[in-house]
């Protein structure tokens, strides 16, 4: 490696972890100034673990069809319904028995993929802006989700011991962390799918005048997106040992919203290393942020912590809107201080 690739390369590894260091710096000191610590102890990490795949798996999902311009709100919704249609269809296979959790997990997976499918060819069909199929997708699938509880949480499916087995070890959520980095980097980095939507979210009227099929690959983003969301779901169901089927009326939305901070943090470490090592980076700073809420959840309501990710969320966006200003600004003082040499 040359001396100026070197620089380079130690210049991308500082902008990409500048970001999570000084998080877990200031996260840190915070909980250590009053005598606690983020991570307590193997519990806890092993939480850690498991919302660092859910947020990283939600934002790519999310990514996926925002970067082309197609807002889905029915992110949440897929999560939800095809957890619960794997959790009903597991256990009325195993009962709760060994292997549920696999089971599950499979079929999560699964009716994701068919209900991302659903979902696109929709928007193909009914050729209506993507933002108001998707909200309309996202009261279908609500109120599916609704009928097969009654409005209940799903409990007894998914609180066995094969479950518990899965979020009582960090490696099972590491495992599915990195495999779906490997896939995600692959799908949309090298192969001709990934090279078409790469095309199209840069330049759609050139991309399709050249020969690209974008309906095919709108199709493909959305069952790839249901898939994601479909082992989003079952994580959350993992993680709670319950899933709440009384979510109407948009009320699924919320889980789509936990990845807009760490999808504008991931995108902006992606200026130095691949986009979804970014959005993994942006997942850890969310888990620390969690993990410290978690340790002052007795003085931090959930109400309050909704306010501290949306000031978060709104200061970096005047970062991002106002960087050059900044960039400007440094740079004068700076030729200010070498023409005063």
């Amino acid at each position: 490696m040359s001396k100026k690739a070197k620089k380079h390369w130690m210049k991308n590894v500082a902008g990409a972890l500048v970001i999570p260091v000084f998080a877990a710096v200031l996260l840190q000191g915070i909980c250590m100034a009053n005598g606690r610590t983020m991570i307590v102890n193997m519990v806890s990490f092993d939480n850690f673990m498991v919302y660092t795949a859910i947020v990283m798996i939600t934002t790519i999902a999310l990514s996926v069809n925002l970067n082309s311009g197609r807002f889905d709100f029915s992110l949440g919704s897929m999560a939800i319904l095809s957890s619960v249609l794997g959790a009903k269809i597991s256990y009325g296979i195993l009962g709760g028995g060994s292997g549920s959790a696999l089971l599950m997990l499979i079929l999560t997976i699964i009716f994701g993929m068919l209900l991302g499918l659903l979902s696109g060819l929709l928007y193909i069909a009914l050729r209506l802006p993507p933002i108001i199929t998707s909200l309309g997708v996202t009261l279908i699938y609500e109120g599916i989700i609704f009928t097969i509880t009654e409005g209940r949480y799903v409990m007894k499916e998914v609180q066995n011991a094969s479950m518990t087995a899965f979020t009582g070890n960090w490696i099972y959520a590491a495992i599915i962390i990195a495999a779906v980095l490997v896939i995600c980097i692959v799908i949309f980095d090298y192969t001709k799918f990934g090279y078409d939507y790469n095309a199209l979210k840069n330049g759609q009227k050139v991309a399709v005048n050249t020969g690209t099929k974008e309906i095919f690959n709108a199709v493909g983003c959305y069952v790839i997106c249901g898939g994601l969301m479909g082992l989003v779901g079952y994580l959350n169901a993992a993680r709670n040992a319950t899933i709440n089927g009384g979510q109407l009326n948009f009320g699924s939305i919320s889980i789509m919203f936990t990845a807009f901070l760490p999808m504008f943090i991931g995108s902006y470490i992606s200026r130095f290393t691949n986009e979804k090592i970014g959005f993994l980076i942006a997942a850890v700073c969310m888990s620390m942020l969690n993990s410290t809420f978690a340790v002052f959840s007795n003085e931090v309501s959930a109400s309050m912590q909704a306010i501290i990710n949306a000031v978060l969320l709104v200061v970096f966006l005047i970062y991002l809107s106002n960087e050059h200003l900044l960039a400007e600004l440094f740079g004068r003082k700076n030729k200010q201080k070498t023409e005063g040499k």
